[in-house]
């Protein structure tokens, strides 16, 4: 108490005297313990409200201190119950009022003393506050709802089903944040029309629901000799005050879908059900999910939260807002705007996003990598110093107010309940958290005080290209601007500027959407003319703002980061592919705004990880979502291996190893989910030898470019499935199955999540031609008949493909047999000369079939002395000499068994030398071909050299026929 001044000194003894007195007057003696006296007076110097109801209801006082209720926590059910128990003689409204009262008011000084003597802290202040009101909802919607049913019936659907009040709390009463004096922001509804049964004069469902809306609003709200308990607002509602108090579930989402509003998206990030029917409150919170997190990066609702914001900046200085702490700069406010614009764009593309309370969407801002640690430390750090302030002034009167006090007391009783000496310290404190809060704040937003908040930080420039996109520039002065940006090219570029221009106006397109692009192409004109082939790459990103006109969300995601449009530029100046595939995935545009991502593609452990958490935030039922994140997550990573690859940050050996780790990780989840599937429904399949723990008789072979560690951007997966069944029935699911039945479904369900086209395109084409019997065969082989094949009946082209074939997915029992078939097939002796005629036919075979020779044109991949030829060679050897050289089957890659059938003896040093520069070369000329979309041919004469030592080995291993 030494702190306190005389004045307030003097106004803590008064309040203590007639606390003693009332006490007094009711027999009853205030605490013995020194110590609790000291902290019932300091909470009376910073509460008027505590020490005048503690006055005036001495008895309710002297049972809570008695009652130990002040020393400890709640329980979570703690109002709920202790509601229950108050209001278990309500027999009326009245009464229901006068309980209700009663048990806010002492509930409320609980709360408010706990907080002001330091034994809760901010997160138990909220909670608690939050816990009384829907305790409070709760214990007089449902009384409500039985006495309206008892006088008009109760409310069916029209196939008879009892229907019940849905009441959702938004703001943050939703999110648990509830402060000391706030209003309740409630939005009612009830799952489906119909009538009142029982009464012999029903009413529909909508009048009974208003009706009793309205009633629950009243005894909650109305201000009597007791006081209130809440003050409900039900403006958040669809069309607000205009608009009916209460909706069925249809009604309810029919008008979010057509004309909910970007700042209803806001309201309800945090909306949750805090009484009545919760399973159906769960149910329309679901249906309207897609309302509020949309499954793409909504980068438009930029200018919607500029326009709220400016709004609320705009009513601080008209009204003289700035000492408040709540909507000043820097303010509580700002704080959940930050967070909130995060939950907008994101949230339906990562559901960790769609938390309720704000420290929480902090924290996982900074998981998913959105904001680094130091800014969300600040941003908490001045949330709970603000709210803490907050519930200090709130419980100083019970009065709704976020105003600092003007005068030396209140400042004084302020400071000192926050733990400060004086008003000085304090308020150095405040400023300094509300100054990081509006730093960060501006610059999300890209704004600077006084300056027009519609504006993005992109348009103050490109003005002078703005003459040339809009077709006010006559051609000689749009040609000199052009040249002026960067263009050689300017009568191509200007032709097609022109061009876009003519196919946006044929178009129908929202005025929104057409004002981004108009604002966009000024900058992109400009920006692209920095690049070294400027009206190329004009054309390109041209082509991909065609392909994306109808999305304007990414057209703001270009306007609002400047790094994001430079990226763009600089990936589409080297690569058209990238441009086509950004085209078909808008989605990764997103990716451009995080150079350090961008260019430094995961190893396989965080690709298994990122993997991992995405389908563990899906619901496990929902298919079609768990495809289209395997889908994003292909997606994502093969951007950034290509955006690494044509930066020349990886080499093009690292860039099919990350391709193949991707294709693998997502099979591994694919096979995981497949399985997951079949073993709830089908039971555990028969297999010998019986599974393991973790097993599933299922194994994925990869063979081909995938097989080979040779992946690239557009390659299909070459694939064998095989199993261990036994043949018996499964075990433990509704529906047992044989184990060939078991496993071939297996192999469709593991096949349709790979190949089916959905929203967000195609995962990977399959080939399963390579199975035994090809596509006659069935789809998934048992292991030993795979074994029989092979040793039998498999030709020779069937062996060759044997060599680059190895296990990516499965049980790791099942992928050591398969090895050991493998090893035992390719390791047996072969008749050479057969062997190399064999192999002399088909690679004859596959020219005539699949070369198309031109003049002085030399196809990579078909044309004498190109890749397949040295996939041939290496291939031949393999089976030739691992029968003497079983270390030849180690490697599944050609760079690798090259190496090894140098180190065995099988050639040469010198071959060895050409067969892998002639490789490595025509794999990487033809990967930057791909990347630009042209054929992988060049001149003839470009690698003279190495064709003729490929032919030469050729002629000295294998020879002519």
């Amino acid at each position: 108490m030494e702190k306190f001044s005389g004045a307030l000194l003097t106004d803590i003894r008064e309040k203590w005297k007639k606390f003693c007195d009332a006490l007094a007057d009711q027999g009853l003696a205030p605490p013995a313990d020194d110590r609790r006296t000291e902290t019932i007076r300091r909470v009376f110097g910073f509460s008027d409200f505590v020490a005048r109801n503690c006055a005036r209801f001495p008895q309710m006082a002297d049972a809570l201190i008695r009652s130990g209720d002040l020393d400890r926590s709640y329980e979570p059910d703690a109002y709920l119950s202790g509601l229950e128990s108050a209001l278990a003689g309500a027999d009326g409204e009245e009464s229901l009022k006068s309980g209700l009262r009663r048990f806010r008011r002492r509930e409320m000084i609980r709360i408010a003393f706990r907080d002001l003597a330091g034994q809760a802290d901010l997160q138990e202040t909220l909670r608690d506050l939050s816990a009384l009101a829907d305790a409070a909802i709760e214990g007089a919607s449902e009384r409500l709802y039985r006495w309206h049913c008892e006088k008009y019936g109760t409310p069916v659907s029209r196939d008879g089903v009892a229907q019940r009040l849905v009441v959702l709390g938004m703001g943050k009463l939703g999110a648990r944040e509830l402060n000391f004096s706030s209003d309740i922001d409630l939005i009612f509804a009830f799952p489906e029309p119909g009538m009142t049964c029982g009464e012999a004069s029903p009413i529909t469902n909508d009048d009974f629901f208003t009706r009793l809306c309205r009633r629950l609003m009243h005894v909650l709200s109305a201000n009597t000799a007791d006081g209130f308990v809440f003050r409900v607002d039900a403006d958040l509602r669809p069309a607000g005050k205009s608009g009916p108090l209460v909706m069925n579930f249809d009604v309810t989402e029919s008008y979010y879908q057509e004309q909910g509003r970007e700042w209803e998206r806001y309201a309800w990030i945090k909306a949750r059900v805090v009484a009545g029917d919760k399973t159906a409150g769960a149910q329309l919170l679901k249906r309207l999910n897609p309302f509020i997190f949309r499954r793409y990066l909504d980068y438009g609702v930029f200018e919607s939260l500029r326009e709220m914001k400016q709004n609320i900046a705009l009513e601080v200085r008209r009204k003289g807002m700035g000492d408040n702490i709540k909507l000043g700069a820097g303010g509580i406010r700002e704080i959940e705007f930050f967070g909130q614009i995060f939950q907008l764009i994101r949230g339906g593309v990562v559901p960790e996003l769609q938390a309720r309370p704000i420290q929480n969407v902090l924290d996982r801002l900074v998981q998913e990598h959105l904001i680094p640690p130091d800014i969300c430390r600040e941003l908490q750090a001045a949330y709970r110093f603000l709210r803490n302030a907050e519930n200090r002034l709130q419980e100083f009167a019970d009065a709704q107010t976020h105003k600092l006090p003007g005068d030396g007391a209140g400042r004084e009783r302020l400071a000192l309940s926050m733990g400060f000496d004086g008003w000085d310290a304090f308020a150095g404190e405040l400023e300094r958290h509300t100054a990081a809060v509006h730093g960060h704040f501006n610059s999300l937003l890209k704004t600077e005080d006084g300056a027009d908040e519609k504006e993005s930080g992109h348009d103050d420039t490109g003005a002078d290209l703005t003459g040339i996109w809009q077709g006010q520039a006559d051609d000689e002065e749009g040609r000199n601007l052009l040249k002026d940006a960067g263009y050689g090219d300017t009568e191509t570029a200007l032709k097609r500027i022109a061009e876009f221009r003519e196919i946006l106006a044929a178009k129908a397109m929202g005025v929104e959407g057409r004002e981004r692009i108009d604002r966009l192409m000024p900058l992109l004109i400009r920006e692209t003319g920095r690049s070294d082939r400027a009206t190329l790459t004009l054309d390109r990103i041209i082509s991909l703002i065609r392909s994306i006109r109808g999305r304007s969300c990414y057209i703001s995601l270009l306007l609002e980061n400047p790094h994001a449009l430079d990226h763009l530029v600089r990936l589409a100046d080297t690569s058209s592919w990238i441009v086509k595939f950004l085209s078909q995935h808008p989605v990764l545009l997103d990716e451009l705004l995080d150079p350090r991502t961008l260019y430094v593609p995961p190893e396989r452990p965080e690709l298994e990880k990122d993997l991992r958490r995405r389908l563990d935030r899906i619901d496990p039922e929902d298919l079609e979502y768990q495809m289209d994140a395997l889908r994003i997550f292909k997606q994502i990573n093969t951007l950034r291996v290509a955006a690494a690859d044509i930066t020349d940050a990886i080499p093009l050996m690292r860039v099919s190893d990350h391709l193949s780790d991707i294709a693998e990780t997502a099979l591994s989840e694919v096979l995981a989910l497949t399985w997951k599937h079949a073993a709830e429904r089908h039971g555990i399949p028969a297999c010998d030898p019986p599974l393991a723990s973790g097993e599933m008789g299922f194994v994925v072979i990869a063979y081909g470019k995938l097989g080979g560690l040779e992946l690239g951007y557009g390659s299909d997966l070459d694939m064998v499935f095989l199993h261990s069944g036994s043949g018996g029935e499964s075990q433990g699911g509704r529906i047992p199955l044989d184990s060939t039945t078991y496993f071939a479904r297996m192999g469709q369900r593991f096949l349709h999540m790979l190949t089916t086209h959905t929203t967000t395109g195609r995962l990977y084409e399959a080939d399963m031609r390579l199975r035994p019997s090809g596509s006659s065969g069935i789809l998934v082989c048992s292991v030993e008949s795979f074994r029989s094949y092979q040793a039998d009946a498999a030709w020779t082209w069937e062996k060759q493909a044997l060599v680059r074939a190895r296990p990516i997915a499965g049980d790791r029992r099942l992928m050591d047999r398969f090895e050991a078939i493998r090893a035992e097939v390719l390791t047996h002796p072969r008749d050479p000369e057969l062997l190399r005629r064999e192999i002399i036919r088909m690679r004859t075979r596959m020219k005539k079939e699949l070369l198309r020779p031109e003049p002085g044109i030399f196809d990579l991949k078909q044309g004498d002395g190109g890749i397949v030829d040295i996939e041939f060679l290496v291939q031949c050897l393999v089976l030739l000499n691992a029968c003497r050289h079983p270390g030849l089957l180690r490697w599944t890659d050609n760079v690798r068994m090259i190496r090894t059938l140098c180190d065995t003896g099988v050639i040469d040093e010198v071959t060895a030398y050409f067969l892998r520069k002639a490789y490595l070369i025509y794999r990487a000329v033809g990967h930057k071909l791909n990347l630009r979309e042209a054929p992988a041919k060049v001149a003839e004469k470009r690698f003279e050299l190495l064709r003729t030592q490929v032919r030469k080995a050729w002629d000295t291993y294998i020879g002519t026929e």
